[in-house]
C-alpha cells in the first residue's frame, strides 16, 4: 500500500531511482508554497496592483515567476540536491534521509518565511528586499519589537506559515526507513552496480539543469538573470515584486555592485547633455520677487523639515482637484504655511526609504540601484548643503529623535559636513524637557516635544546656522500619543491620524520659532523623506508612489510665494538652497537651481525595480538601462494608462538620450570618487 508522503523502498534492485524521485516530487512541494506565498503577496498588496493591473497579462507574469522561482529554489536547496542526488548509497540510511529531511525543512521555510515578510514590507519601498537590508537595519535595536508588532498585525500570514510548514512537513516524499536501514546500506553485486549507475546518471543530469535553472536560460548568449529582468514580463514597474521572489532577490544582490560605469556615449557627449558641477549663476532670479539673488552677505539661516512619510496625497493644497474637488486632506497648517510658500505642482523624491531621502536632500545624491551609504561609494569624498555653507562660515546640526547612531544618519551627516548631533541622547539629557517618557516606544521622541526641542536649540546657536531634522512620528506602526488619542481618531487609511498629529506639531513649531530673533532670517525647506500608505489611484502608479511635497518658505517675503507648473525633486534643494543664499563656489549635485530654471527645463528622476523613470516637460520615460520601456503624457494620463512610445519615437529617443548621461555621469562619479570639486 502506497501513501503520500511516503514512497516504499523495496531494496535497490527495484527501486534504483527512488530517492532522485522524491527529491524532484520535494522540489514540486516547494513550487507550491512558493505559488501560495505570491498569492499573498499580491492580496496583501493589491490596492497597489489594483488601478493598472492587466488580467491578460497574467500568463507572461506567470511565466516569469516560473523563472525566478526555479533559481531561487535551485539556490537554496543545493546542499539538499548534493544529500539526495550523490551517487553513495550511504545516503538511503534512516539517518542520512532524516539529515536532508530537516536540512530541506529549514532553508525552505525560512524563505517561505522571507517571502511572507515581504508581503508586509513591500508596500513601503515598492520592491522586493535585497541583501542591504542587513546593512539598513545594522544599527537598529528595536526590531525585536518591530517583528513583534507585525506578528500580531499580521496574524493572518503567520498562521499562513504554520500551515505551509505543517504541508511541507506532512506531504514530505521519504522512504520507508527502517527496511531502507536493514537492507539498502550494504548491496551486493549487480545490485551495486545498477544503483550507481542510476544514481550517477541522475547526479549528471542534475547539474547541467540545476546550472540553467540558476542562470534562467540554457544557451551561452543568456547571461544569469538579474532583478531587472523581471520587467520583461509586466507592463508596470511596481509589478516587478509579483514576479519576483525575496530568496532571489537576497542572492542575487549578496556582493554584487552597485555601481557600474555604462558605455553609452562619449565623455565630450555626456558632459554636453548633462553635468552635475554646478557653477553659480548670478543672474536674475526668474522668480524672486527682488531684482536680484538675495546677496552672499545676507547669511540668512537655513532650517530643512525632512518629515517621516509625509507624501503629496497627504497634502489637500497639492490636491484641491482630487475627489471632485472635495479633498481637503490632512494637513491644514501646511496647507496655511503653502500659501506664503514657493511649491511646484510635480514634486517628488527620489527613492522609497528614509536612507534615500539623506543623501538626496542633503547632498543632492539620488538613488540609483542600492541606497547610497549602503554602498562602498559612500566611503567618496561627499559634501552636501552643510558642508559647503561651512565654508561660509556657518555653524550646522543635524536633529533625530531616535537612538543616536539610528539608520546610519548620525555617520552619513557628519560626513556631509554637519558640525553637531542632537540625538535621543541629547534630548534626555536636556532638563528643560520631557526626556524619555517622550520616547514612542518604537522609534524616537515625538514629533511635537522633539521639534520644540529642536526650535529651543536653534535659538541657541550663533547664526547663520543650517540644521536639520527627521521626525518619525508618521511612521508604521502609525500611532499617536496617549493625549491626542481621542482628537486624531482613526479615519482612512492607518497613516492619516498620524499625519494630523505631525502636522500640528510642526504648527506648534513654527509657533515657537516665529518669537525667535533668527526667524525672519531664515529660508525653511520642507519635503519628505519618501511617500508611504496611499488611498488613490493616482499616487498608486509607478510615478504617483514617488509624490513628494517640496515647499520654500521665507518669512522675510523676499521669496515670491505661488505654485509653480513645474517638475521639483529633492536632489533640487542643495542647489537651489545655495543659488538662493548667493553661494559662489563649484560644487557637485546632480539636481538643478529651481530659482533660476526655466519652468519647462526642469526634470526629475527615480529608480524602481530596475527602470530609471525620467520626467521632463510632459513626458515620463521608463528606461531599464538598455533601451526605453515605455512613454507616457503623465500630466493629463494620471494613471499611466496609454504607453506612446511606439507613437512619439522621438520624445522617447532625445529623454533617452538625456536620462543616459545623467545615469552614465552619476555611475562613473560614483565609481571614481568624483563627488566634490578638487
Amino acid at each position: 500500500m502506497w501513501r503520500l508522503g511516503e514512497i516504499r523502498n523495496e531494496g535497490m534492485k527495484n527501486k534504483f531511482g527512488a530517492t532522485p524521485l522524491r527529491f524532484l516530487l520535494n522540489l514540486i512541494i516547494i513550487y507550491i508554497a512558493y505559488g501560495v506565498c505570491r498569492v499573498a503577496f499580491v492580496m496583501e498588496n493589491w490596492g497597489l496592483f489594483a488601478s493598472d493591473f492587466q488580467w491578460s497579462s497574467v500568463p507572461e507574469m506567470m511565466h516569469g515567476a516560473w523563472m525566478f522561482d526555479t533559481s531561487a529554489i535551485l539556490y537554496t536547496n543545493v546542499l539538499y540536491a548534493l544529500l539526495m542526488l550523490i551517487p553513495l548509497h550511504h545516503k538511503e540510511t534512516r539517518g542520512w534521509q532524516m539529515t536532508a529531511k530537516w536540512v530541506y525543512i529549514i532553508i525552505n521555510g525560512v524563505c517561505i518565511a522571507a517571502n511572507l515578510a515581504d508581503s508586509v514590507y513591500f508596500k513601503y519601498t515598492m520592491r522586493r528586499t535585497t541583501n542591504t537590508i542587513f546593512s539598513e537595519f545594522s544599527n537598529e535595536g528595536n526590531i525585536g519589537s518591530i517583528i513583534g508588532v507585525e506578528f500580531l498585525r499580521h496574524w493572518y500570514l503567520v498562521l499562513l506559515f504554520i500551515i505551509i510548514m505543517w504541508g511541507i512537513w506532512k506531504f514530505y516524499f521519504m522512504g520507508n526507513s527502517k527496511r531502507s536501514a536493514r537492507t539498502s546500506s550494504k548491496p551486493r553485486g549487480k545490485q551495486l552496480v545498477g544503483y550507481y549507475v542510476v544514481q550517477t546518471v541522475c547526479f549528471g543530469l542534475f547539474i547541467p539543469l540545476c546550472i540553467c535553472g540558476m542562470r534562467g536560460g540554457a544557451t551561452t548568449a543568456v547571461r544569469p538573470i538579474t532583478i531587472s529582468n523581471a520587467n520583461q514580463y509586466i507592463a508596470h514597474p511596481q509589478e516587478a515584486g509579483i514576479v519576483l521572489n525575496t530568496p532571489f532577490s537576497l542572492i542575487r544582490t549578496i556582493g554584487k555592485k552597485a555601481f557600474e560605469i555604462p558605455n553609452y556615449m562619449t565623455e565630450e557627449e555626456m558632459n554636453a547633455l548633462y553635468s552635475p558641477v554646478i557653477i553659480p549663476n548670478f543672474s536674475p532670479s526668474l522668480n524672486n520677487s527682488s531684482s536680484s539673488l538675495i546677496p552672499n552677505s545676507s547669511k540668512k539661516n537655513v532650517v530643512i523639515l525632512i518629515v517621516e512619510s509625509f507624501g503629496r496625497e497627504y497634502i489637500g493644497g497639492y490636491n484641491k482637484w482630487l475627489d471632485g474637488g472635495k479633498y481637503k486632506g490632512y494637513t491644514p497648517f501646511v496647507d496655511s504655511l503653502m500659501q506664503h510658500s514657493q511649491t511646484f505642482l510635480y514634486s517628488y523624491c527620489n527613492g522609497r526609504k528614509s536612507i534615500d531621502g539623506m543623501p538626496s536632500i542633503l547632498s543632492s545624491i539620488p538613488m540609483f540601484v542600492e541606497p547610497f551609504f549602503l554602498t562602498p561609494a559612500s566611503m567618496n569624498d561627499v559634501s552636501g548643503i552643510a558642508g559647503e555653507l561651512k565654508k561660509k562660515g556657518y555653524y550646522s546640526a543635524f536633529f533625530h529623535g531616535a537612538e543616536n547612531g539610528s539608520m546610519g544618519f548620525e555617520a552619513f551627516a557628519r560626513k556631509t559636513g554637519f558640525t553637531d548631533y542632537f540625538g535621543r541622547t541629547e534630548y534626555n539629557a536636556d532638563k528643560r524637557f520631557g526626556g524619555d517618557k517622550d520616547f514612542d516606544g518604537m522609534w524616537a521622541i515625538w514629533d511635537e516635544p522633539f521639534l520644540q526641542f529642536f526650535a529651543t536649540k536653534m535659538s541657541e546657536f550663533k547664526q547663520p546656522f543650517v540644521s536639520a531634522v527627521f521626525t518619525a512620528s508618521s511612521h508604521h506602526p502609525y500611532k499617536v500619543p496617549e493625549k491626542y488619542k481621542d482628537i486624531y481618531k482613526e479615519e482612512g487609511i492607518a497613516i492619516h491620524k498620524c499625519i494630523r498629529y505631525t502636522d500640528n506639531a510642526m504648527r506648534l513649531f513654527f509657533e515657537k520659532a516665529k518669537a525667535q530673533p533668527w526667524y525672519k532670517n531664515t529660508l525653511f525647506v520642507i519635503t519628505s523623506d519618501h511617500t508611504n500608505l496611499s488611498d488613490h489611484a493616482y499616487y498608486q502608479t509607478d510615478l504617483g508612489g514617488f509624490c513628494s511635497p517640496i515647499i520654500f518658505f521665507d518669512p522675510s517675503g523676499d521669496l515670491k510665494p505661488g505654485m509653480r507648473n513645474a517638475i521639483a525633486q529633492q536632489i533640487d534643494v542643495m542647489p537651489t538652497v545655495l543659488s538662493y543664499l548667493g553661494y559662489d563656489r563649484k560644487y557637485v549635485a546632480f539636481g538643478c537651481d529651481l530659482l533660476t530654471t526655466p519652468d519647462e527645463d526642469t526634470w526629475a528622476v527615480n529608480y524602481l525595480n530596475g527602470i530609471y523613470q525620467y520626467v521632463k516637460g510632459d513626458w515620463l520615460l521608463q528606461f531599464d538601462g538598455q533601451k526605453a520601456k515605455a512613454l507616457y503624457r503623465f500630466r493629463t494620463d494620471l494613471l499611466l494608462k496609454d504607453n506612446l512610445l511606439s507613437k512619439e519615437p522621438k520624445v522617447a529617443a532625445d529623454m533617452e538620450r538625456q536620462v543616459k548621461a545623467i545615469i552614465q555621469s552619476y555611475m562613473t562619479r560614483m565609481v571614481n570618487n568624483q563627488l566634490v570639486v578638487q
